[in-house]
Parts: C-alpha cells; sequence; structure tokens
C-alpha cells in the first residue's frame, strides 16, 4: 500500500471519520486510525499534526478560495455581493464533499473539544475574509462587520443546508443574503 499522498490522506480521513462515529473522538487514537487505513502512526503524523485537523482538513484551500474570491470579484461591488460570490465559489467544494461533511459535522456536534476547534477555525476565516476586504479599500471597521456578518450568513446557510438538502446549498446561500439585505434595509440610527 502506499504510505503518501493524496490516497492515504483521504484513507487516513474516511477511517478517522468511521472510528470517531463507532467509539467517539475521545476515545479513538492516531495509532488506531492509522491501523485503520493500513498506515503506521508515523504515517499519520507526516499528514496531521494532530487527531482533531483529520476533520479540519481543507482550512487552508477554503481560506485561500474566499480570500482570491473577495480580492477577485469585480469593483463597484459592495461588501456583501462580494461576499456572497465568494460563498459562492467556496460552496462548490462544499458539495462535492457532502458524503464526508454529513457524517464530520455530526461528530463535531457531539464533541466539545471539536465545536471549539471548528469555532477557533471559523475565527480565523473570518479574520482572512476582513482582510481581503481591506485590501479591497473598505476600511477596517466595516469589513470586520461585513466580515462577521457574511459569514454567519454562510453558516446559517450551510445549517438550511443539512437541515433541507432538497436544495442546493447554492440556493439556500442565495436565501441568506436576500434575508440580510432585508434585515440592513430599515432606518439609520440618529446619533
Amino acid at each position: 500500500m502506499p504510505r503518501s499522498g493524496a490516497e492515504v490522506r483521504r484513507r487516513l480521513q474516511q477511517a478517522a471519520l468511521e472510528l470517531y462515529r463507532e467509539r467517539g473522538f475521545d476515545q479513538t487514537t492516531a495509532a488506531e486510525i492509522a491501523a485503520s487505513a493500513g498506515v503506521n502512526e508515523r504515517t499519520f503524523f507526516r499528514h496531521f499534526p494532530d487527531k482533531r485537523e483529520v476533520l479540519f482538513d481543507g482550512e487552508a484551500d477554503l481560506r485561500a478560495t474566499l480570500r482570491q474570491a473577495v480580492v477577485e470579484a469585480p469593483q463597484g461591488l459592495r461588501p456583501f455581493e462580494v461576499l456572497l460570490r465568494a460563498f459562492r465559489e467556496s460552496a462548490r467544494n462544499l458539495e462535492r464533499t457532502r458524503p464526508f461533511s454529513d457524517p464530520r459535522w455530526k461528530v463535531i456536534a457531539m464533541t466539545p473539544a471539536l465545536r471549539e476547534r471548528e469555532l477557533a477555525k471559523h475565527a480565523g476565516l473570518t479574520d482572512a475574509v476582513a482582510e481581503a476586504l481591506r485590501e479591497r479599500g473598505i476600511d477596517a471597521g466595516p469589513a470586520g462587520l461585513a466580515a462577521r456578518t457574511g459569514w454567519a450568513a454562510y453558516q446559517h446557510a450551510v445549517q438550511a443546508w443539512i437541515d433541507d438538502p432538497a436544495d442546493s446549498l447554492d440556493a439556500h446561500l442565495c436565501r441568506a443574503f436576500d434575508d440580510l439585505r432585508g434585515l440592513a434595509a430599515g432606518g439609520s440610527c440618529a446619533y
């Protein structure tokens, strides 16, 4: 069996997911994941720094995709339109990986340490999106607010898609951002 490359990485992820679902995250070791994937523990650690990261692989790619989509969006778009375009771009990969993502979300939901890790990852992604908005010339305060609000709409859409997979993630994203625009269409504060 090959001991490196994308195929080993995929086997490690699948083995981890199966073991986490059977035994629970806390009761599963990296050595057990490696053995189940047909590799040794050292090979596991060549691919992942710890057993949590098996479930969070792809975060760097997501960050790069979002960042690039925000930076390269056509000029003249308002921040939420830029973010919707970026999230729609990243959603394509999420739709492709749904067979892995569904059980992954369930494992994360059942494990407090993984929920905490996911929140930290989301904070990092939100910061990257805010930075990309600043590079487009949006002031730091509004860029951060737009990134956090946009990320919340994205997460809302993903949850809606998990709950109702009959519609595409893209459709859920468009609805979430339409709802966000509707909520923001009210009056302004008098200072």
